[in-house]
């Protein structure tokens, strides 16, 4: 069974485990550019498809049938072929639904769409199925029955805010739609962006402590009711929450921070050979970027040149999955890396007590006991705010890093 899926840009997909973990097929990630397209729908050679950005809509003329559910969204993401004769349907929306459902309700509030592409579509038929008092459709330049975004701003009263667009998709991790400062009265927000794990609009709402929920549960809802349409058997939905939580458990990086010299490399070293997951020292990729060791660095250009070198390289090393990252101990001083190491990070504070850490050495702030303390102080604070979870390293190696064992396999349900 020839099965798989379409779209432009397709590297960073999570549907090929996802759905070989439901079905028995082999299923192929098959990127098309736009003059690739119409050639390969009229070659037909495959037996089911998902469709994503930015064929939902392309793709309906090539359909031979197409359900009610599909026509009335007017987008399609799953095709099968019957004999040569295409049948398409549109699961994004039981995706959708299951996970609204499963962390809001909405129905008799004011909810914002942005977005006016097909999963736009998708999602202005979901929130009416759920019975969403107003619906209001936010895009650029498109007029009636659409809103501009700076039309949006004055809809202060928006209660639930569904992001549709792929701002703030990999690689543009850094982007959000909206700033939430906007809507003081938003009570949840929906993005169906789900590479990385957290969008950077899930990062607003977190700060806000507004509930919030990116786009997996939405990805792995819907691949459960494309299996059941492409293979014409019923699937287990209570496969959704266990896949998506290994999905977490396999895709998310463990972000260490805490003071120099807290235990940071060593254990995030033996943490990734235990966990089978990659390793990145992140003062070690400042080295490499920068070509000189980070005495020179703080030497010829300084602390806030050190900093600026030290975020770009966290924006990128962020990007990354199922990587185990050790941050230098400053690295808080920025709001922008923490950010940007949340979005597919899972962050914890190695606590390590005052007296057992090193004096001196490579380390140009850590240069006498007065100083490391003055630093402890003042990170202190932040050290807590952006972590996740607090592991102390003040007794034996071991004990420290089952700790970090422990809260890793909580965080991720396993």
């Amino acid at each position: 069974m020839k099965v798989g899926l379409i779209g432009e840009k397709l590297g960073h997909s999570f549907s090929k485990p996802i759905h070989e973990q439901i079905a028995d097929y082999t299923y192929d990630i098959m990127p098309l550019t736009r003059e690739e397209f119409p050639v390969f729908m009229e070659n037909k050679a495959f037996d089911a498809i998902n469709v994503t950005i930015p064929y939902k809509e392309m793709v309906m003329p090539y359909c031979d049938f197409i359900d009610e559910k599909a026509k009335k969204i007017g987008a399609v993401n799953a095709i099968k072929n019957a004999d040569g004769k295409l049948y398409a349907t549109n699961t994004d929306f039981d995706g959708l639904k299951w996970m609204i459902e499963n962390h809001f309700d909405i129905k008799g509030k004011t909810v914002a769409i942005c977005g006016s592409g097909g999963t736009s579509k998708t999602a202005f038929a979901v929130c009416a199925s759920l019975g969403a008092k107003e619906i209001i459709r936010v895009a650029r330049n498109k007029g009636e029955p659409f809103i501009t975004y700076n039309q949006m701003k004055e809809r202060s009263d928006t209660e639930f805010i569904i992001n549709t667009t792929s701002v703030g998709m990999l690689p543009d991790i850094m982007s959000s739609i909206v700033n939430l400062d906007d809507f003081p009265d938003c009570k949840g927000v929906i993005d169906v962006v789900y590479n990385p794990l957290m969008t950077s609009l899930c990062y607003q709402a977190k700060k806000k402590e507004i509930p919030y929920i990116a786009g997996l549960e939405m990805l792995v809802g819907q691949a459960v009711s494309a299996v059941e349409f492409f293979t014409d058997k019923a699937a287990d939905h209570s496969v959704i929450k266990k896949i998506t939580a290994q999905l977490y458990h396999d895709k998310q990086n463990i972000v260490l921070i805490g003071m120099p010299s807290c235990g940071k490399t060593s254990l995030g070293r033996k943490l990734a050979k235990k966990l089978g997951m990659d390793f990145v020292d992140l003062d070690a990729e400042i080295v490499k970027a920068a070509g000189k060791e980070i005495p020179q660095i703080f030497e010829e250009i300084g602390e806030g040149g050190f900093r600026q070198i030290e975020t770009e390289v966290a924006t990128e090393t962020a990007k990354r999955n199922h990587t185990v990252i050790s941050c230098g101990g400053g690295i808080v001083k920025n709001e922008i890396n923490m950010h940007a190491l949340s979005l597919n990070g899972f962050v914890v504070y190695i606590d390590r007590r005052l007296e057992k850490l090193a004096i001196g050495g490579d380390r140009p702030l850590s240069k006498d006991a007065q100083t490391i303390k003055k630093l402890k102080q003042e990170r202190e604070p932040l050290y807590k705010k952006y972590s996740d979870a607090v592991v102390e390293n003040n007794g034996h190696f071991n004990t420290a890093l089952e700790k970090l064992l422990e809260v890793w396999n909580e965080n991720t349900g396993y």
